[in-house]
C-alpha cells in the first residue's frame, strides 16, 4: 500500500447526557473541565476509544487495553518482545538490527503505531537496547465543550460483605460519583502525508480512521458512561488536493462553528469542501 498523498483535516462533534466523559484521578475523578469552566477530554482518551473500535474491527493494536486484550500479553514489552505477537526479543539489540528497521517492522505490523506513533524503549536480556521513537502522521487535540459544563455530584453508599462468610453486614462505605449533565463537545485531528510516508501509513488506514470516528463511543458504556449517553453526532472531514493541503490546519478548523445544541455552520473555503458524515 502507497502512503497518504493528501493531507486530511477532522473534526468530530458529540453529546454527552448525564455521563462523565473523562475523570480527573487528581481531581476525585471528577469530569475534566479548564480553569474557565469548559469541559474537557484529553487527546489520550480519544485515542484509547479509536484503538478499541479499530481492534473490535479486527485491526492489529500494539497499545491495548487490559479488558481487551487478545493476546495474553501482560505489557508492551513482552507484546513488542514476543515472537508469536510482537517482533521479537532481538528486534531491540542493537547488535543484531538496526532501530531504523525495528520502526519499520512495527509499523508494518500494528496500525496505532503507524497512526499515533509510538516510544520503544525496551533493552534486550544483554542489556543493550535503545529508544526508538515513531512520530505519527495523525494528530488529534483534546476535546473541550461549547459552552461551560453544569457537573453534578451524588454521593453514594456500598453496602454489601466483601470479606468473610458473608453472615456479618460490612460498615457502609461513603464515596462520590460525579456527571456532566448535558454538553456538546468538539476534538479536531489532521492526517499529515509527510510523515506517513515515514510510518506507512495508507490512503487505507486513514479510511479505517474515518471508519470508526462516527462510532466513537460503540462499545464504550460503563457506570460512568451509560449506553447511549454519549453520541457522536457529526463527522466533518476535510480531504485537501496536495500533500501540504490547499489551507492550514488552523485556518480549516476555524471553518467550522459548533453551537450548544450541537447545530453547526461552516464557511466555505475555495477548493476545499468538506465531507459532512452523521453519527451512528
Amino acid at each position: 500500500m502507497s502512503s497518504l498523498t493528501k493531507k486530511i483535516d477532522f473534526a468530530v462533534i458529540f453529546t454527552v447526557k448525564n455521563a462523565n466523559p473523562n475523570g480527573d484521578p487528581l481531581n476525585g475523578n471528577r469530569p475534566r473541565t479548564d480553569y474557565e469552566g469548559y469541559g474537557e477530554i484529553t487527546d489520550v482518551c480519544l485515542k484509547r476509544k479509536i484503538r478499541d473500535r479499530l481492534q473490535s474491527d479486527g485491526q492489529a493494536i500494539f497499545v491495548q487495553s487490559d479488558e481487551k486484550k487478545t493476546d495474553g500479553m501482560p505489557s508492551l514489552k513482552a507484546r513488542a518482545e514476543s515472537d508469536e505477537h510482537g517482533l521479537g526479543k532481538d528486534s531491540f539489540n542493537v547488535k543484531k538490527t538496526t532501530p531504523d528497521e525495528t520502526a519499520r517492522r512495527a509499523c508494518e505490523k500494528w496500525l496505532d503505531v503507524r497512526t499515533f506513533g509510538q516510544l520503544f524503549a525496551f533493552k534486550s536480556d544483554a542489556k543493550d537496547g535503545v529508544s526508538i521513537p515513531i512520530r505519527g502522521p495523525v494528530s488529534i487535540q483534546s476535546a473541550f465543550s461549547v459552552e461551560p459544563v453544569s457537573i453534578t455530584s451524588t454521593q453514594i453508599t456500598k453496602s454489601v460483605s466483601g470479606e468473610g462468610d458473608g453472615s456479618k453486614k460490612s460498615s457502609d462505605t461513603m464515596g462520590m460519583k460525579h456527571r456532566v449533565d448535558s454538553a456538546t463537545y468538539v476534538v479536531y485531528g489532521s492526517m499529515n502525508p509527510q510523515l506517513a510516508e515515514r510510518t506507512g501509513f495508507s490512503t487505507e488506514d486513514a479510511e479505517a480512521i474515518k471508519t470508526v470516528l462516527p462510532r466513537l463511543f460503540e462499545g464504550d458504556a460503563s457506570s460512568a458512561r451509560p449506553e447511549g449517553s454519549m453520541a457522536v453526532e457529526k463527522l466533518i472531514w476535510w480531504q485537501h488536493n496536495c500533500k501540504s493541503g490547499q489551507y492550514s490546519s488552523a485556518k480549516v478548523h476555524r471553518t467550522l462553528q459548533v453551537n450548544s445544541d450541537a447545530s453547526y455552520q461552516l464557511t466555505n473555503l475555495e477548493g476545499l469542501v468538506p465531507e459532512e458524515i452523521d453519527g451512528f
